[in-house]
């Protein structure tokens, strides 16, 4: 009976664990896609993540190749879709942008990255 009841304490501590590890919000898919060649640039990027992020806590940011912003300082949380962080862009020209973000999931855990994309002539 003790094996059983051990087991059982076991399987249910996994099961937890798993659905909180789980929950962490990340990163999804962007558009331009990351690791994209675009011919038109692009008026916004927008970024979606598996879970919903705190609008207070989150942001994006774009940067040209030199380091200097062409985002519009604008970046938030979608107010329909808890899921989608975007920022509208200064005019762009053709070269490599790099997006760069950080979020806060609704359970508390912060995650970032970054990724580019290349406007083509």
């Amino acid at each position: 009976m003790p094996r059983r009841i051990g087991r059982w304490i076991v399987a249910v501590a996994a099961a937890m664990f798993a659905s909180t590890s789980s929950a962490h919000s990340r990163f999804d898919h962007a558009v331009p896609a990351a690791g994209s060649v675009v011919h038109v640039p692009p008026a916004q990027v927008e970024l979606w993540f598996t879970e919903r992020i705190e609008p207070a806590f989150s942001s994006v940011h774009v940067l040209d190749n030199a380091g200097k912003h062409v985002d519009r300082d604008d970046g938030q949380v979608d107010s329909t879709d808890a899921k989608r962080l975007r920022v509208s862009l200064q005019p762009l020209v053709p070269g490599r942008y790099r997006v760069t973000w950080r979020v806060l999931s609704i359970d508390s855990h912060v995650t970032h990255g970054e990724f580019t994309f290349d406007v083509a002539p």
